[in-house]
């Protein structure tokens, strides 16, 4: 694993993402190299390549100092605006043991009772050790992204991160400690739609740690992310790759969908945006089909 430290320019970046105005990204680059991760184009700020994904991390190791200096231009009435850590890179991957850039980041927080919402979104048990100051604010829920209940499958796709079953008891340990949870499903992976009893015991398992809301979303199959998962999907059952390919079109998605409303209504799991995020329109995408099944 290359680890590099470097200077950021800013911390406090507007956000397009729903449910959030503005995202913190103590780090470029993630550890865990989720074969299906949107964020490996931000390479190109590092100069890494998007095939090395997973395997640099940098540490803006003046992100904490720039929050700082961030917040005191901020008006009463801007600090109403949503923060989510992080968009782009894990805020709780290995290289937190050492940096506690994240860490350092909620105290400023904390310290500075920010009232808006501040959201973290992570796929690590780390966030446990934060605990404490996760109570000192006003306004904050922890997320984390769970795509199966399977160990195997969880390896396979989040090559390094910690195992699903971890995530859902982390779910659970931080309900029970008194912390707003929410769950992102995503990406919703393809052969959901085929193996329905898949799907379910996830959503089973989800409301058993009594998770507060979820998020649900289609797998992103841009063409830079089709690279990476084509290659390793390339030693699995065609039956598998035929699925995977076929994940862009508007039937696959309905189909998607349906099963997912069916399941949040079943198990009373409260559905943010009340629809599954696709990150395209759907007509653009059924006209790259033929592109992507010849890719």
């Amino acid at each position: 694993m290359n680890i590099q430290e470097r200077e950021a320019k800013s911390i406090l970046v507007t956000s397009k993402l729903p449910g959030a105005d503005y995202v913190i990204n103590p780090y470029t680059g993630c550890a865990f190299s989720c074969l299906y991760c949107f964020a490996s184009f931000m390479g190109r700020q590092v100069g890494e390549s998007i095939e090395n994904w997973g395997n640099y991390v940098y540490a803006k190791t003046n992100a904490v100092s720039l929050l700082e200096q961030e917040l005191r231009r901020w008006s009463a009435e801007k600090r109403r605006a949503r923060l989510l850590i992080s968009s782009v890179t894990d805020p709780y991957q290995g290289i937190e043991r050492t940096y506690r850039l994240t860490r350092g980041i909620l105290q400023v927080l904390a310290n500075e009772q920010y009232p808006g919402l501040v959201g973290i979104l992570t796929k690590s048990p780390l966030v446990l050790d934060d605990v404490d100051i996760l109570r000192r604010l006003p306004n904050t829920e922890v997320g984390l992204t769970v795509t199966t209940t399977d160990n195997n499958l969880s390896r396979f796709m989040e090559v390094r991160a910690p195992l699903a079953s971890r995530r859902l008891e982390t779910l659970r340990q931080l309900h029970e400690e008194g912390i707003t949870t929410y769950a992102f499903v995503g990406p919703l992976f393809p052969h959901f739609r085929y193996y329905p009893e898949q799907l379910e015991a996830l959503f089973a398992a989800l409301a058993e740690v009594k998770v507060g809301s979820i998020f649900v979303e289609h797998i992103n199959l841009s063409s830079y992310i089709r690279r990476r998962l084509w290659e390793e999907l390339q030693h699995e059952p065609k039956e598998i790759q035929d699925i995977y390919r076929g994940a862009t079109t508007s039937q696959h998605r309905d189909t998607l969908q349906s099963m997912v409303m069916g399941l949040v209504e079943k198990y009373q799991l409260p559905l943010q945006l009340d629809t599954v995020i696709a990150h395209k329109d759907i007509r653009t995408e059924e006209k790259q089909q033929d592109q992507i099944n010849g890719s």
